[in-house]
């Protein structure tokens, strides 16, 4: 007997694609495997090195502001003209830009270049991917399944996104190992961390150069389009995730990693070894939220497990000591990013098939605009002595998100299942 499409792919592919998934899926996972791990120790390295050269903690959330408003607003020209251009041309020049971002912030210094490289590369301050990747990847995702198999495919973007962050976070220690091994000044080794972040933006290149376009992988080739019948319910969900994406910004990793740092005296291999506990339950979280949507279903999964979450990060802010503040922490982890795959699964859900990646991206723009302005804000109570401020104000804004999320969409059709 012939062998089926399962049968024949080996045992990584069959455990990384869910059954009826094509195998064009698979390098994009790996691409987001790589700049996972990327991301993962330059969300704790990059306020390190920032005031490793002299800048201060205002200068780190400007920055970092800079980084998130530069990816919304190329998200955004994705969004409107992106239809227009191959998604595997804007995936490959992606890449060269990511290799190029770590080229920049290793040989410069001074303020304001690095603000100009921070505004136009790829460089990730948070815990999750808010860059151009994003609405290419998804919308390629999308088109590769349907129903159930598209939520267990974004679980396991989701999930290698994950688990590759967490492994990232310990590369963090890497520096003042290096630095005390070759008797270097640890800003030396911390500059070489950018520069293994190109590289591997150019390893990123290289995947997506192999990645096969719909034709040649003999499937029928889906017409794209902007916006049309779904931009009611689009919008609005853009709203509503643009609030959870300002709240967000307020402790993205770096500022995370910063308020670990001032508060507590954490080392950087100390604070990246949060980072990859706290990513491991993130990934385990995710793994578990297409068994969850089944259940109750994907709206109430965003929701359900995400109020928790966030009354979990307003105690933490509080919390009297380092073992009550990291518990507490770390329950936020086990269930704050179970939303992430069933939001972009309940997206491409609700929309029709020929609108996914304007809608991917005109969800993504508004996260990213709203994030880009919150660093800044909580860069300037750092300095100004109100460390706790940020994460209160971040999960009092989450939470006022998740009600209204939960009673805005509720009952809304799903067109694209």
């Amino acid at each position: 007997m012939p062998l089926t499409d399962v049968e024949k792919r080996g045992p990584l592919t069959r455990l990384l694609l869910p059954p009826g998934v094509g195998a064009d899926a698979l390098p994009l996972l790996a691409a987001r495997a790589l700049r996972a791990l990327t991301d993962g120790y330059m969300a704790v390295l990059l306020p390190a090195y920032l005031l490793a050269i002299g800048l201060g903690t205002l200068q780190v959330g400007v920055i970092a502001t800079a980084t998130m408003l530069g990816s919304a607003l190329a998200t955004l020209a994705v969004g409107a003209w992106g239809h227009r251009v191959a998604s595997g041309r804007l995936l490959r020049g992606a890449a060269l830009l990511m290799a190029a971002t770590g080229v920049g912030f290793a040989g410069l210094t001074s303020f304001w270049p690095l603000l100009l490289v921070a505004f136009v590369g790829t460089l990730n301050p948070s815990s999750g991917d808010v860059s151009v990747f994003l609405p290419l990847e998804h919308a390629r995702l999308a088109g590769a399944a349907s129903g159930h198999a598209r939520t267990a495919l974004f679980a396991r973007y989701s999930l290698v996104g994950a688990l590759c962050a967490a492994v990232g976070a310990l590369a963090a220690a890497l520096p003042e190992w290096l630095a005390s091994r070759a008797g270097v000044a640890p800003v030396v080794t911390l500059r070489a961390m950018f520069l293994l972040y190109g590289a591997i933006g150019l390893l990123v290149w290289w995947l997506y150069r192999g990645m096969a376009t719909g034709a040649e992988a003999g499937e029928p080739t889906r017409a794209t389009a902007p916006l049309g019948p779904s931009r009611r319910v689009v919008v609005r969900l853009a709203a509503l995730f643009s609030v959870d994406a300002f709240a967000g910004g307020l402790v993205v990793n770096s500022l995370m990693a910063l308020w670990l740092l001032e508060r507590f005296g954490l080392s950087l291999g100390q604070a990246g070894a949060f980072f990859f506990w706290a990513g491991l339950l993130s990934a385990a979280s995710q793994l578990a939220a297409p068994l969850v949507a089944r259940r109750i279903g994907l709206l109430n999964t965003m929701v359900f497990t995400h109020i928790p979450a966030n009354v979990c990060l307003v105690l933490a802010a509080w919390a009297p000591s380092l073992p009550v503040a990291l518990a507490l922490l770390f329950v936020r982890s086990a269930l704050s990013q179970m939303d992430v795959p069933t939001r972009t699964a309940y997206v491409m859900a609700v929309v029709t098939p020929a609108e996914r990646p304007a809608a991917a991206s005109f969800t993504a723009v508004p996260r990213s605009l709203a994030a880009a302005l919150s660093p800044a804000i909580s860069g300037a109570l750092f300095a100004a002595g109100f460390v706790a401020l940020p994460l209160v104000a971040c999960g009092a804004l989450k939470i006022a998100y998740d009600l209204a999320l939960w009673r805005g969409m509720r009952g809304e059709h799903l067109p694209g299942e």
